[in-house]
C-alpha cells in the first residue's frame, strides 16, 4: 500500500508509550497517517460523522476502559471501525467488544502482518459506507432540493445541480446574490446535503449587529471579559463546530473582525474574547453577500486574503427577473405553503393574476413573491400592479375583517420575530390584547422566534 491510497487517518489510543510508538511507526511504513493518542478524550475529538479513518484502541487503560471509548465513538458514527487491541487473551472481553460493535479484536502479540491486514480491511469498509452515503445523499437531494429551490428555468436547474455537487465537497465558499434570492436557502441546502448535516447549522447576519455585538457573537466570550459579562459564552463559531457557520450580509463585518476570521479560517483554532486559550473547531464556512465581494476587495472594503481564502468555490443565485418563467410555479408553491400555515381553505389561482405577476419588476426577489402569496392567501391586499382583492370570495365582511386583522398580527409577529411585547407596542394595543387575538386566531408565538 503506498501513501498516496490514504487519504484518511489512523488513530491509536494506548496509554503504553512503547507499544503506542510501535504501532504508529509499523503503519506510516505502509503508507498510513498515524497518530497517537495517550489521552481518548482528545482521540474521541478527532472522530465526526465524515471523518475518513480507522481507530485502534487499547482494552485496559487507566483513565478510561476501552470499552467505553468504543462506545463513545460509536455513539459519534456507528459506522466509524474501532479495532480494540489487548496484550492478553481475553475472550469474554473479545466478545463483549464484537458485541457493542467493534470492528474486530486484536492480540497486541499477534502477527504484525495480521495487524495490517485488519487494519487495511477496515479502511476499505470505512471508504466504502462513506461513499455510499455520498451517493445516498445525492439521490436524497436531487429529490428533496426541488422542494427548496423551486423552478425549471436552466439557471435554476444550474444552481440545484452545483449546490447537490458542492454539498458534498467540504470547502469554505461564497455565496452570491442579490437581496431576497434565497441565500440563506441555498446554505441550508448546502449543509442539510452534506456528510455535515447532523450537526449545527448556524446562522448569523453580520450587517444586523454592531461590532461589538457581532465580536462577542462570533467568538464568544469569557466570565469578567468585559462589563456585564458575567459568565462564559460560547459562539457562533464554536457552537458551530462539526457542522456549518453561515455568514449573511459578510461585507458587513468590521475590519478588525474580518482579521480574526482569517485566522480562525486559516488555523482552524480560535480564542474566546477575553481568553488566551486556543480552542479548536471543524467548521465549513459559507459567506453570503449582496455585493460583489472581488470589487469589494480591489477598493479596499474587504480584506483582500479573507476574500481568496473564502473564494475556494462561489455560487450565483439569479434574481427573479432573471427567470420569470418559474414566477408561476413559485406562487402556486407558496400559496401551497401559506395555505397549510394559515389553516385555509386551498382554492385555484386565477391565470389573470399569474400573468400579471409575471408582467411586473421583482426588486425584492423570491422573498417579495412569497409574501405577496401569503397577502393572498389571506384576502389581503397587496399592492396597485396586481388585482389583490379576490372577487370570488364568498367570504362576508366579518370574515374579510378577521383574515386582515390575522395577517396584521403575523405579519407583526414576523417582523418582531415573535417578541410579544415589542409586537404588542408596534400594533398599539396591551400585550393582553395581543394574547386574546392570537388565541382567537389560532396563532403560536413560538412559529416566529428566530425567524
Amino acid at each position: 500500500m503506498s501513501s498516496s491510497t490514504c487519504d484518511g487517518q489512523v488513530i491509536v489510543i494506548d496509554d503504553e508509550e512503547i507499544v503506542r510508538e510501535s504501532m504508529i511507526q509499523t503503519l506510516q511504513l505502509e503508507g498510513y497517517e498515524a497518530i497517537g493518542f495517550e489521552t481518548p478524550v482528545k482521540a474521541i475529538a478527532e472522530c465526526s460523522v465524515g471523518w475518513q479513518g480507522v481507530v485502534i484502541c487499547d482494552v485496559r487503560m487507566d483513565r478510561m476502559d476501552g470499552l467505553e471509548v468504543l462506545q463513545a465513538i460509536l455513539e459519534i458514527d456507528a459506522d466509524i471501525p474501532v479495532i480494540m487491541f489487548s496484550g492478553h487473551s481475553d475472550i469474554a472481553i473479545a466478545v463483549q467488544a464484537i458485541q457493542l460493535g467493534a470492528y474486530d479484536f486484536l492480540e497486541k502479540n499477534d502477527d504484525p502482518q495480521h495487524h495490517l491486514n485488519t487494519v487495511q480491511r477496515a479502511w476499505k469498509k470505512r471508504q466504502l459506507v462513506l461513499e455510499n452515503r455520498s451517493l445516498r445523499q445525492a439521490v436524497e437531494g436531487q429529490h428533496e432540493i426541488h422542494n427548496r429551490l423551486v423552478g425549471q428555468t436552466s439557471g435554476i436547474v444550474r444552481l440545484r445541480e452545483t449546490v447537490l455537487q458542492l454539498a458534498q465537497i467540504d470547502v469554505d465558499l461564497i455565496i452570491n446574490g442579490a437581496t431576497g434570492t434565497g441565500k440563506e436557502v441555498v446554505a441550508r441546502c448546502l449543509h442539510d446535503f452534506s456528510p455535515r448535516a447532523k450537526k449545527p447549522f448556524v446562522a448569523l447576519n453580520c450587517g444586523a449587529l454592531t461590532e461589538s455585538l457581532i465580536e462577542s457573537e462570533l467568538f464568544g466570550h469569557e466570565a469578567g471579559a468585559f462589563t456585564g459579562a458575567n459568565s462564559k459564552r460560547i459562539g457562533k463559531i464554536e457552537y458551530a463546530s462539526g457542522g456549518t457557520l453561515f455568514l449573511d450580509e459578510i461585507e458587513s463585518m468590521p475590519a478588525s473582525l474580518q482579521v480574526r476570521l482569517l485566522r480562525v479560517l486559516q488555523e482552524r483554532v480560535l480564542q474566546r474574547l477575553g481568553g488566551n486559550a486556543d480552542i479548536s473547531i471543524d467548521i465549513r464556512v459559507l459567506a453570503a453577500s449582496k455585493v460583489d465581494l472581488r470589487e469589494a476587495s480591489d477598493a479596499g472594503t474587504f480584506r483582500e486574503d479573507l476574500y481568496y481564502r473564502l473564494n475556494v468555490a462561489s455560487i450565483d443565485i439569479p434574481c427573479l427577473d432573471q427567470r420569470k418563467e418559474d414566477i408561476p410555479v413559485l406562487f402556486s408553491h407558496f400559496t401551497d405553503l401559506a395555505t397549510q400555515r394559515f389553516g385555509r381553505e386551498k382554492r385555484p389561482v386565477p391565470e389573470t393574476l399569474l400573468r400579471e405577476l409575471c408582467a411586473q419588476s421583482w426588486p425584492g426577489n423570491v422573498r417579495e413573491l412569497r409574501n405577496i402569496a401569503e397577502r393572498w392567501v389571506l384576502g389581503l391586499p397587496f399592492g396597485n400592479s396586481v388585482d389583490s382583492a379576490p372577487e370570488d370570495s364568498d367570504e362576508t365582511l366579518d370574515q374579510l375583517v378577521a383574515s386582515y386583522e390575522r395577517g396584521v398580527i403575523v405579519a407583526a409577529l414576523k417582523a418582531n420575530r415573535g417578541q410579544a411585547e415589542l409586537t404588542a407596542e408596534k400594533l398599539g394595543i396591551p400585550r393582553k390584547k395581543l394574547y386574546l387575538r392570537m388565541k382567537k386566531y389560532g396563532i403560536e408565538r413560538g412559529d416566529f422566534i428566530g425567524e
